[in-house]
């Protein structure tokens, strides 16, 4: 790892879930790129990249609807399942406690806090898709530390680290050709319902 790659890690967020649904399609992933974005707590609003190579990010940009869940630190089998597997080829949400919110956007049960966000612009990245989304709903759960990306890097297993590693080296290679053309045409808002 170069010393720059190594001082954009200390750029990284709290590792989150990420869900959506799109004409019937579900999904979840798991990012370290939400963050808030409005200091005005009348208008609570989060931004999110999503690689252009997730099906989450398709998800996303057809309904216009995601949920970002906190995470405890001790959640890893949701990692595993969000993280480690793509929804081209499974329901990565099958066997999660999940509600639909008032989006339509499904929700998951059970972490630190849900944040129902309906998507009101997006920025081209490239490689990536920025949302901006507005916070329709919240939800919390017990107050316990979160999970870190700092945390994750420390604590996962052996195996985890490996599958994890591929998978960023794969996405690499894949987004290298897409990051370096910025299409500024405007988004042209949801096609799909949720």
């Amino acid at each position: 790892m170069s010393q720059f790659d190594t001082l954009l890690r200390s750029l990284t967020l709290p590792l989150v879930a990420v869900t959506t649904s799109a004409g019937g399609r579900r999904n979840g992933m798991i990012a370290n790129s939400a963050q808030r974005a409005s200091l005005v707590p009348a208008h609570p609003r989060i931004s999110l990249y999503i690689s252009k190579t997730n099906y989450t990010h398709d998800l996303v940009y057809a309904s216009g609807v995601f949920g970002i869940h906190l995470l405890y630190a001790d959640q890893w089998r949701l990692i595993t399942q969000l993280g480690f597997q793509s929804g081209r080829d499974v329901d990565k949400l099958i066997g999660l406690p999940i509600r639909t919110g008032e989006t339509g956007c499904p929700l998951l049960e059970g972490t630190r806090a849900a944040f129902e966000c309906r998507v009101v612009n997006t920025m081209d990245a490239g490689g990536s898709t920025f949302f901006l989304g507005d916070v329709v709903r919240i939800t919390e759960g017990p107050e316990a530390p979160i999970m870190t990306s700092d945390h994750f890097r420390a604590n996962v297993d052996p195996e985890s680290r490996k599958i994890y590693q591929d998978r960023l080296a794969a996405a690499q290679v894949a987004l290298e050709p897409l990051s370096a053309r910025i299409d500024r045409t405007p988004w042209p808002g949801p096609t799909v319902a949720p």
